[in-house]
């Protein structure tokens, strides 16, 4: 638990970087002259790349053991983020984000695999649900920032840059927990070739393929957070100056929510999963309306989904695969997850400048095309890893 806190503790200064510039970057592109449709296609090409490549960067972990460098050199590249400060287009915002979300697709399945160790003797829904609310403080602070540099008459270049500290706090953390845990696979085998390593390695079962499936289509029809604050921005439903706010509030329910999902997975496993189309549902009916009250609900339900998404979706994967095959499945979790917010976030963008009516049918569809496989998935049995 020691371990996981202090890899809390690197998430959530990087959060507070790249999160915080998360917060503001469809209105910074809007800023910049972007289009919803160009917002749209480069926060879904950054995603898609950003998930896609874990499928290479989890095979290379597994087979090569560097989870360290690998989470060293993915971290490094949150730097992209303070120096949009620098940005005089759209063109040369859009290569920076990328290349931050390139960086998380490097160090996310190598960093998933060092804390899936960490959260065997805890329970995993239980670990990922701690470290993903201490992520949740970073995520709150982050956009806190850029507001107190709003109200202060400041712009983005001034919010950008002040990202340059938690950029640097994150790589020293990191470093800490180097030192402290050189080789985390220790911490599942106890030191010595553990049972879960001593099994033979199988192909992947039917029921994680089933959950790429329901994975696919449940992130699909999820509005991402830079295309509903680009609607905030262009309709002034919500000032500027709050959007910040708007998004600390969804990853403080993010937090809150992290830690009750986690406790319920640890308890009923993946029928856990049937919150998120009830959740997801709603949010275009709401987000994407002229009320300020309706805009801030889509959010706390956007919070709430991503809570999940970053909890209980990843927990699932080391009860689902061999210590072995880990990263592998990771990546191959993360390629599918990248894609389907790619797609999504592409066909939001779209339809938001040509048919924005259109947008809740499509939410509502895919949702509906995930829940068969939540059943399917119900007819076999797994059980969350006990304490």
């Amino acid at each position: 638990m020691q371990f996981i806190i202090l890899m809390g503790v690197v998430s959530l200064f990087g959060d507070i970087t790249y999160e915080g510039g998360r917060s503001v970057t469809g209105p910074y592109m809007a800023f910049l002259g972007a289009s919803a449709a160009i917002v749209g296609f480069v926060s879904g090409l950054g995603e898609f790349l950003g998930y896609a490549l874990r499928l290479v960067s989890g095979y290379f972990a597994d087979r090569t053991k560097a989870y360290w460098p690998l989470t060293f050199f993915g971290y490094g590249l949150i730097l992209a983020v303070p120096f949009l400060a620098f940005c005089g287009n759209w063109q040369a915002a859009a290569v920076l984000i990328i290349l931050e979300r390139m960086g998380k697709a490097v160090r996310a399945p190598a960093r998933d695999a060092i804390l899936s160790y960490a959260t065997k003797e805890v329970g995993r829904g239980w670990g990922f649900a701690v470290h993903e609310a201490m992520d949740q403080i970073g995520a709150i602070a982050g956009p806190l920032l850029f507001s107190v540099v709003f109200f202060l008459k400041g712009g983005y270049r001034q919010g950008f840059s002040i990202l340059f500290i938690p950029a640097a706090l994150t790589l020293f953390v990191l470093y800490q927990a180097k030192i402290r845990v050189s080789h985390p696979e220790r911490l599942e085998e106890g030191g010595t070739l553990g049972a879960e390593e001593a099994k033979p390695v199988q192909p992947f079962s039917k029921v994680f393929w089933l959950y790429a499936l329901f994975t696919f289509f449940c992130v699909a029809g999820f509005a991402n957070f830079q295309v509903l604050s680009y609607h905030f921005k262009i309709k002034a439903v919500v000032p500027d100056a709050q959007i910040p706010l708007f998004y600390m509030i969804a990853m403080a329910v993010d937090g809150v929510v992290a830690l009750i999902i986690g406790k319920t997975y640890d308890k009923i496993g993946l029928k856990a999963l049937f919150a998120l189309p009830i959740l997801t549902i709603p949010i275009p009916f709401l987000g994407f309306s002229s009320s300020y009250l309706l805009a801030l609900s889509s959010v706390v339900l956007w919070g709430a989904v991503m809570g999940i998404h970053e909890t209980i979706m990843r927990a699932a994967i080391a009860d689902l695969t061999h210590i072995k095959k880990r990263g592998t499945a990771y990546g191959i979790f993360n390629a599918i997850y990248g894609l389907a917010w790619f797609l999504g976030s592409v066909s939001v963008g779209v339809l938001y400048d040509k048919a924005a009516s259109i947008i809740p049918i499509f939410v509502v569809a895919t949702q509906a095309l995930s829940i068969p496989f939540l059943f399917f998935m119900g007819r076999h049995s797994l059980v969350p890893t006990k304490r």
